[in-house]
This record gives C-alpha cells, sequence and structure tokens, in this order.
C-alpha cells in the first residue's frame, strides 16, 4: 500500500473519521460530513432511505463521533434497518428522541422543521 493516512485522520468510505473526537459525544452540526448530514436528514425526513448499507454507513459514524451505542442518531439509524431487514414497526420514542438529538446538535431549530 502506497498510500499512508495519518494516525489522528482516517478514512472507511471516503468519509473522514477524526480519531481524536472518537465518541466524544460533542456533535456540532457544521462536523457533520454532508454525506452523513444528508442520510441523517433523510431519516428524520417523510420519506427515509430504505438501502440499508446506507443508513449503516451514517449509523458508524455517529456511533464513532458521538455517544457511541448510547448516541440517539446511531440507535435510531439501527432501529430503521432493523425495520427495514425485518419488516416490523418501528419505534415511535426512539424516533422523537432523535428528533430531539437533532435539534440538540444543530441540524433544526424545532422537531418539525426535520419533517
Amino acid at each position: 500500500m502506497s498510500q499512508q493516512q495519518s494516525t489522528n485522520d482516517v478514512s472507511i468510505d471516503e468519509i473522514p473519521v477524526d480519531v481524536a473526537n472518537t465518541q466524544s459525544g460533542e456533535v456540532d452540526s457544521g462536523e457533520v460530513p454532508e454525506e452523513i448530514r444528508s442520510v441523517t436528514r433523510e431519516l428524520a425526513g417523510e420519506q427515509p432511505p430504505t438501502n440499508p448499507l446506507v443508513v449503516l454507513k451514517a449509523a458508524r459514524w455517529w456511533y464513532i463521533h458521538g455517544k457511541g451505542g448510547a448516541d440517539p442518531a446511531f440507535q435510531w439509524a439501527i432501529e430503521w434497518v432493523r425495520h427495514l431487514a425485518a419488516d416490523t414497526p418501528s419505534d415511535v420514542e426512539q424516533f422523537d428522541e432523535f428528533l430531539e438529538y437533532l435539534v440538540a446538535v444543530g441540524f433544526a431549530d424545532e422537531k418539525a422543521a426535520l419533517r
């Protein structure tokens, strides 16, 4: 492999992972890469993505940069993938927590603006 990566900046699927800020719990909407921001907003919208691999990519980013397994965006993405895979109803309370979290990190001023 001729390409080297710094130990502080790793790339997964061309989405940068800042190792120094992993699982910091402090996410600012301005720090979210555009691809992850787009998928996250779609997960909050009326017509969320139906490709589980795309959703899992976003889940991975939120897990790494958010609160790990406790991150509401990660949890909702995993819940949505479960819904897609098993065709079971999704958890409405978990969705509300996800929307509240997106407001808290600056994706919108209020939950209604995300839908």
